[in-house]
């Protein structure tokens, strides 16, 4: 059986070995690639023969999953599959498709925190004065605590940020549509989406991206936000009308916005609109990275693969299907 992980997975070549190795003293044939297929012909060639792929978050195109004969089994070191193409053949050749969820829980859930406490407290700004013979005017700002935090999407992310801002003594309303136990346990409290968003002094988004919720923060919505309201998304770029956001921004209608997700991985094009909002704070995409997260995801989408081939998947997003050898 032939095993490709296909890009890089962004830990130690013998944090990867160590993996990889029992494997490999099964018989099986393991292959890692150290850079990113730099085309879709590329990418084609390197999983033409495989029988199992490991992949992250490079687009994965329909043509590649049409092309790879053999495919029993993706393994994504990823929490979403949006960017994996090729669903409807993959569903019907049966081909099994898991994913690493929880791997960046923590990771995710402490950058929206940073993403916050920079916007209230004027971080960037004051580190700007601080080095342009600057002071303190202008710089104050306000306490996370008793900020009421309005969390939609209560999966696992979510439900551990809310926990943190918990720790900071942040009241928690929540939106999911289906309503968490474990939530509710916790204190959340669960309200309809608009009453949520409006209620909110800071709204962090924790949904992932279908087709029900793209574009589901639209201007519309946005209007019903607090004038002196954050929003901070971590989750999926296309979740938010980024125009209307920047819009809803620079007239004044939001106080702030900490953005890591966009409606296309970075770099981001000179004239995205976010890029001159103001009091827009933006990161990479990177709310997932850290050396400890990369360490979490390479075990558990290689634990996937050991999973399958035992017969018993783990993390499945899309139906299993037996082992062929």
């Amino acid at each position: 059986m032939m095993i490709k992980i296909v890009e890089p997975l962004s830990i130690h070549p013998q944090a990867l070995q160590r993996l990889m190795t029992p494997l490999q003293n099964q018989g099986y044939t393991v292959i890692a690639y150290d850079q990113a297929a730099a085309s879709t012909d590329e990418l084609i060639l390197r999983c033409a023969d495989a029988d199992i792929l490991v992949i992250a978050n490079q687009p994965f195109p329909a043509s590649v999953i049409e092309a790879s004969k053999n495919l029993k089994m993706i393994s994504v070191a990823f929490t979403g599959i949006d960017h994996l193409g090729g669903l409807n053949d993959i569903r019907e050749r049966g081909i099994t498709v898991c994913n690493a969820a929880g791997y960046s829980n923590h990771s995710v859930a402490e950058l929206v925190l940073g993403l916050t406490l920079n916007l209230l407290r004027n971080i960037n700004a004051a580190n700007m004065a601080t080095r342009t013979s600057g002071t303190i005017a202008g710089l104050i700002g306000n306490e996370l605590r008793g900020k009421i935090v309005g969390v939609i999407g209560t999966g696992r992310i979510g439900l551990q940020t809310a926990a943190l801002f918990q720790a900071f003594g942040c009241p928690i309303l929540g939106y999911n549509p289906s309503i968490k136990q474990q939530g509710l346990q916790m204190g959340i409290q669960y309200k309809e989406f608009d009453q949520v968003i409006s209620e909110s002094d800071i709204v962090t988004l924790h949904l992932p991206l279908t087709p029900d919720t793209k574009g589901v923060l639209s201007g519309e919505k946005l209007a019903l936000m607090k004038p002196t309201s954050l929003l901070i998304n971590c989750a999926r770029g296309p979740i938010v009308d980024n125009q209307a956001l920047a819009d809803a921004l620079n007239k004044g209608q939001i106080a702030g916005a900490g953005i890591d997700v966009f409606d296309m991985e970075p770099p981001l094009p000179n004239d995205y609109p976010l890029l001159k909002a103001t009091n827009a704070l933006l990161t990479p995409h990177y709310a997932f990275a850290t050396a400890e997260s990369m360490v979490r995801r390479a075990e558990i989408a290689i634990g996937n693969v050991t999973a399958y081939i035992n017969e018993k998947p783990e993390n499945v997003i899309i139906s299993p299907s037996p082992v062929r050898n």
